[in-house]
């Protein structure tokens, strides 16, 4: 390996475009778009998946929704060793998913690059977990880059394409939501015209058998010494001398927050957050009298730092829970208070199911029945709120099936008469058909209610095998769900309407009965994909029961005396006349 060429990967000479604002999420599918990319294959995850869907905005690149991101990693990796520079995005917990081959991918290396973007979630916007990717990095032997605007993400992109074809191993790239989902300006160039390289058959790199893994494994243990030994020389990690009373090593995120709460701080800005620049770090730490590291989530640096004899400070400072922020920084450093709420009374506004939400009439029966409920990832999750309360435990993607055999397991067969798994369809495709088998083999009793409303909703309705579009929304093959069922053993599948809440009822009472696996196909729609043109409820009579207020429809408004539907929520689902006992709820007039 030429360190020469490594070093200087980081300069681009591409000619600039007009600066534009961008997310940092834009501006990494810029980045490897100018790099040349050719397949960029992903599955959705907030905050990671405003990539995929703008790198989807360029012809020349080949871009796909997986069904899930082993899937992701693997279409990735097959395009990379057949010698096309790709990309995998996901989020944190995506990286579990996807851990399988990118960990062997680790061994047998790439013949076109091979970025692997994973974002992190701190403070758990939209995650089930805080979990810290950058342990990957260190458990994988994967070089890992963490950019801190978006100018760095594309630079960083480009930068990695090149670290993973000049050293023979994929690279991350990590992002965080603040870096993710935040604007800033960027310089554009154009696309490189980087060939897809010939395939070339190699049994001893690409087939990982024990006796070529143990070969292999000498090969990464010797490239990450190169790149620990070459970082110190990386001008994406940066040295820059101010005061000298403190010095602070940081990156992505933090630097900028850093950058505002101490702006006499020395700084070590790390662009390579692992293998660390241990060299480097060490010079910076001669120099300054105090030295603190800033970091969001786990203390990773900090502990590397210390193991090195390094003295320094962070976590003690600032606890491993959460984001930091410029307040918080100033606060742990300074002392300075943190801001205080404005001491105003305003009301709780938990998140809920939209108006017209088709999972809405199937949780109001699954409450009504007392079932117990083990859910699953997506929008559904909101039920588990007041007043539906019809969530027992979410664990993660395509768990809720295995958690209702686990279940019935542990306290028998009758305990799954008032149990069921409740997964959406890309939930299902994703992660749930595994599970689903596993119960029809080891014959469980349960029922499995799948929330079939054509999209992948909570992220903002991506198009998954089943909805019959592509990222493009080009025509693509419809996986049935029904007959995939019936595929996997299971001989009792049902197709309701969610709308029709005494079907939903009656069907949940029919198949929790069965002593055996049985499927529930609860199928309509998104209600934000196909607005209604049915008009607006009305209420005229309201005896102020508050049945209706037990379907938790943002349309529907508790005033002093009554009940009233809000016209310009409502989309005419038509459930809440459908629970109203004294009829009192009409279909009204739509406004011209």
């Amino acid at each position: 390996m030429d360190e020469n060429k490594l070093i200087s990967a980081e300069q681009f000479g591409m000619p600039s475009r007009e600066p534009q604002l961008m997310l940092g999420n834009e501006a990494v599918a810029r980045g490897a778009w100018e790099a040349g990319v050719h397949v960029v294959s992903s599955y959705p995850g907030t905050p990671s998946t405003e990539i995929t869907e703008a790198a989807a905005k360029y012809e020349e690149v080949d871009v796909q929704w997986a069904p899930n991101e082993k899937v992701a990693a693997e279409v990735a990796f097959g395009a990379a060793m057949a010698g096309a520079r790709a990309m995998t995005c996901m989020k944190h917990v995506g990286v579990n998913v996807a851990a399988d081959p990118i960990f062997t991918a680790a061994y047998t290396g790439v013949n076109g690059g091979l970025v692997i973007c994973c974002a992190d979630d701190p403070a758990m916007h939209s995650s089930q977990n805080e979990q810290d990717s950058r342990y990957y990095a260190r458990a994988a032997h994967i070089p890992m880059l963490e950019p801190a605007d978006s100018q760095e993400c594309l630079e960083y992109t480009k930068l990695a394409f090149e670290l993973s074809e000049e050293l023979d191993t994929p690279v991350f790239l990590r992002l965080t939501t603040r870096i993710s989902h935040a604007r800033s300006i960027v310089k554009q160039g154009k696309r490189e015209s980087i060939p897809v390289k010939a395939y070339r058959k190699d049994m001893m790199k690409y087939v990982m058998m024990p006796a070529m893994a143990r070969k292999r494994h000498v090969h990464v243990e010797k490239r990450e010494s190169f790149l620990s030994e070459a970082a110190n020389q990386m001008p994406i990690n940066e040295i820059t001398m101010r005061d000298q009373e403190i010095g602070v090593i940081t990156s992505g995120a933090c630097y900028q927050y850093v950058r505002d709460a101490l702006p006499n701080a020395s700084t070590l800005k790390l662009g390579m957050v692992y293998p660390m620049p241990m060299k480097l770090i060490k010079q910076f730490a001669d120099q300054v009298k105090r030295l603190i590291v800033f970091e969001e989530l786990e203390g990773l640096l900090e502990k590397d730092i210390r193991a090195a004899g390094i003295a320094c400070e962070g976590k003690n400072l600032t606890g491993l829970q959460g984001e930091l922020s410029v307040e918080s920084i100033k606060h742990a450093l300074l002392g300075t208070p943190m801001p205080v709420a404005s001491g105003v009374d305003l009301p709780a506004r938990p998140p809920v199911l939209c108006p017209g939400c088709p999972h809405r009439g199937v949780f109001y029966a699954v409450s009504k029945l007392g079932l117990r409920v083990m859910g699953d990832i997506g929008c559904y999750t909101l039920a588990a709120l007041p007043p539906l309360s019809a969530m027992d435990a979410c664990l993660c993607m395509g768990a809720s099936i295995g958690m209702a055999s686990g279940a019935e397991r542990a306290q028998g067969k009758a305990f799954s008469k008032g149990t069921i798994a409740v997964l959406g369809d890309s939930t299902f495709l994703h992660s749930g058909i595994a599970p689903l088998i596993d119960a029809v083999y080891n014959r469980q009793s349960i029922t499995v209610l799948i929330l079939d409303n054509r999209i992948t909703g909570m992220t903002g309705h991506q198009q998954n095998p089943a909805s019959g579009l592509d990222i493009r929304n080009q025509p693509a093959p419809a996986v049935d769900i029904q007959k995939l069922c019936e595929s996997c053993g299971v001989t009792h599948v049902s197709i309701v309407d969610p709308f029709d809440l005494k079907a939903v009822e009656k069907v949940l009472k029919e198949e929790t009965e069965r002593d055996e696996v049985s499927v529930v196909i609860a199928r309509r729609a998104c209600a934000l994909l196909e607005r209604s043109t049915i008009p607006p409820y009305v209420i005229d009579g309201c005896r102020n029961c508050g049945m209706c207020l037990k379907l938790a429809c943002p349309a529907i408004e508790r005033r002093e005396k009554q009940v009233v539907i809000n016209a310009a929520l409502c989309i005419g689902c038509g459930m809440c006349a459908q629970v109203c006992p004294f009829k009192a709820i009409k279909e009204g007039v739509r406004a011209v």
